[in-house]
């Protein structure tokens, strides 16, 4: 009840007052409500049900509430104390009976009035019995939000489902333009075709043709029968709403085979940056968007049987024990990295990922034969920029390895420049430029690029260790407060991290709080005994020699032995 009142004040009252419409009376949780004109109703009722996918975005199903909305066109009879009475009523209330969770029905005397007059399509159910209205009456429908409308039946049985390709799918459709203004139609789908092109340069990704996407504009549509049209896994949709000057866009990311929904967000921006803007969505819904994909895919593959798996499947197991960081888990990921290499020789993100194993290796100070690790990781990242030539995750993974454990700089710089310019919205891009600003002496540019990373992938495993990356940074700044705040949250999310440990080491020596540093180097040498002053280069590559005296003499400060 108080989620309800809270909508009613929040929403749906307000978005009602907007349109002229007047409620005439509260019905428990529904509501007759009354407008001198039909566009005004329909357009109302588009905005409640769009901002209540907003409201429910993220929430369990059980704690969802979801409105029907039924509208009718007709005469009624008004009552002394406003009370609305008829045929125009009962059949309003019955169409609402009929309409899905989060969706619309509306009349045919209705349609026949927005026609031309509201820039959204309604889907014909055809002559619906309702109860006491004595003739069946042709029904229309919209579905916004809540569960997928039934497909309808001159679509059943139409096609066969296609297979899925091997690695994961999407199609993004039109966004619907709730405006009721034409106009804004070419932005809609401008931002859309952005969207399909940067999802596109992800190598790892299946995206549907702009072309294929866009037979669906205009039409209501079910998310599961467009997985089975198109053959993906995934479906991006979204609307886009003008008021004033100020336009929002909303965005949801769907499970086409189940229906579930994995992402949704909003924008808001306004129309005199209108290009800006789109840019800004672009980024934002790619970036949001890749690491949900991913996860979900992980989460497919945990499911499978381990004699069903193929080269991708491998591949998305290693990201899993990737993210895990302990020195067995990566073991395991270089082990079905080197899988996934074998049922695929030409597949370059498994043989950067393999390589990048070698980077963690190093960071946590595992590594146990140094010239052979070295060798290998530059055997493993040569060849996977040989293969992927224009796989920007090869690139930078590739790129962020040859720097840091070859000490290549100049292969790693270019290989991680090349993927930023394949793609843009790749967060490991920033991430890997970010931290090879920190060892070239370069901490201003680094943070900027570590910040765009996290602004990027807010939920990104690798998050901690840009936290660290930006302590660095700040620590060779002369920043050392704002390098503690920065690793003390790194602490908080990895204690047990070598890196974490040395980066708040180095940030409470230099800050001068020296209890905190010689605590925190007890637990460092404790998880890292063969640490010293002597070996402490090897851990990070710095090529500037005021870095490295500043990063001994903060570890020394802690207690670091010789």
């Amino acid at each position: 009840m108080r989620m309800l009142r809270a909508l009613r004040s929040d929403l749906i009252d307000p978005t009602i007052a907007v349109h002229h419409g007047r409620v005439v009376k509260r019905t428990g949780d529904g509501a007759l409500v009354e407008f001198r004109s039909v566009v005004d109703a329909v357009r109302c009722a588009i905005e409640v049900q769009t901002g209540m996918v907003e409201r429910n975005a993220g929430l369990p199903a059980e704690r969802r509430i979801e409105f029907r909305i039924g509208i009718h066109l007709g005469d009624v009879v008004e009552e002394s104390d406003g009370d609305l009475m008829g045929d125009g009523v009962n059949i309003a209330a019955r169409l609402e009976g009929i309409a899905e969770p989060g969706g619309i029905c509306i009349s045919d005397d209705a349609q026949r009035q927005t026609r031309g007059k509201i820039a959204i399509t309604f889907e014909d159910m055809g002559p619906q019995s309702l109860k006491n209205i004595v003739e069946p009456m042709r029904v229309w429908r919209l579905q916004i939000g809540g569960h997928p409308a039934p497909p309808a039946t001159s679509q059943v049985g139409a096609a066969q489902p296609l297979a899925l390709p091997d690695k994961p799918s999407i199609a993004v459709l039109p966004f619907q333009n709730m405006s009721g203004d034409p106009e804004q139609d070419y932005f809609a789908d401008g931002m859309v075709e952005d969207i399909i092109t940067a999802l596109s340069r992800m190598r790892w990704l299946f995206v549907i043709a702009r072309n294929s996407s866009f037979t669906y504009k205009g039409r209501a549509v079910d998310v599961k029968q467009v997985g089975r049209e198109l053959g993906v896994r995934y479906v991006l949709e979204g609307s886009v709403r003008k008021a004033a000057n100020r336009v929002r866009i909303t965005g949801q990311l769907v499970d086409a085979a189940t229906g579930a929904h994995l992402w949704a967000d909003r924008f808001d921006g306004a129309l005199e940056d209108i290009f800006d803007l789109q840019d800004q969505v672009t980024a934002s819904v790619v970036t949001a968007i890749a690491p949900k994909l991913e996860r979900a895919e992980i989460e497919r593959a945990k499911r499978k049987p381990t004699e069903s798996l193929d080269a991708y499947d491998y591949y998305l197991r290693g990201l899993e024990s990737f993210y895990i960081q302990t020195r067995e888990s990566m073991t395991e990921a270089r082990r079905l990295f080197q899988k996934a290499i074998e049922l695929d020789p030409g597949f370059a993100s498994a043989y950067a990922m393999a390589a990048y194993c070698f980077a963690v290796r190093k960071a946590s100070g595992w590594v146990t034969n140094r010239a052979l690790e070295i060798a290998e990781a530059a055997r493993l990242a040569r060849r996977a920029v040989e293969l992927g030539k224009d796989d920007a995750v090869a690139l930078s993974r590739a790129g962020h390895t040859l720097a840091y454990v070859v000490e290549d700089f100049d292969a790693g710089a270019l290989f991680i420049e090349r993927a930023r310019t394949l793609n843009p919205n790749l967060g490991s891009a920033w991430y890997a430029s970010g931290w090879l600003g920190v060892w070239t002496g370069e901490p201003q540019a680094a943070i900027e690029h570590l910040e765009r990373f996290m602004r990027m992938s807010p939920l990104d495993p690798a998050l901690a260790l840009a936290r660290n990356a930006i302590a660095f940074a700040h620590v060779f700044a002369g920043r050392y407060d704002e390098a503690v705040r920065h690793a003390e949250q790194a602490l908080s999310e990895q204690p047990n991290s070598p890196l974490a440990l040395r980066a708040a080491a180095t940030s409470y020596a230099l800050a001068g709080r020296i209890k905190q540093a010689r605590n925190v180097m007890t637990r460092l040498r404790e998880i890292d005994p063969a640490l010293r002053i002597s070996n402490l280069k090897d851990r990070s590559p710095l090529q500037r020699p005021q870095d490295i005296a500043k990063y001994v003499e903060g570890m020394r400060i802690a207690g670091l032995p010789e």
